[in-house]
């Protein structure tokens, strides 16, 4: 898992200008955190089991609160039933949210 400031993470243009983030979610873990990268998706961590939503949920919160955004400016627009999904991120530029990342992973 690299987490050099070279990653390639997609940030697609979504409707509305939104932001969408690819997302490998890793539920049932024992902690809550964005491990970093998995191939070209953030790799993020939660407790909550894969089941009614819970985990979805605590994804938009982990990434919410890392990305230092709303909890209302993070949903899950893809693959709610995936381990792989796309997260919509609503009030940040391209720019703006992909040096938010690259400061997060360290880079």
């Amino acid at each position: 898992m690299a987490t050099s400031p070279e990653y390639t993470l997609p940030l697609i243009a979504g409707r509305d200008g939104e932001l969408l983030v690819k997302v490998r979610a890793v539920p049932g873990s024992r902690k809550d955190a964005v491990l970093g990268l998995h191939g070209d998706a953030l790799r993020v961590a939660v407790r909550a089991p894969p089941e009614r939503g819970k985990a979805n949920a605590a994804v938009v919160e982990v990434l919410a609160g890392w990305l230092r955004l709303p909890r209302g400016e993070v949903s899950v627009h893809g693959g709610a039933g995936s381990r792989d999904k796309w997260i919509r991120i609503g009030s940040l530029r391209h720019g703006e949210l992909a040096a938010r990342i690259r400061t997060a992973l360290g880079g």
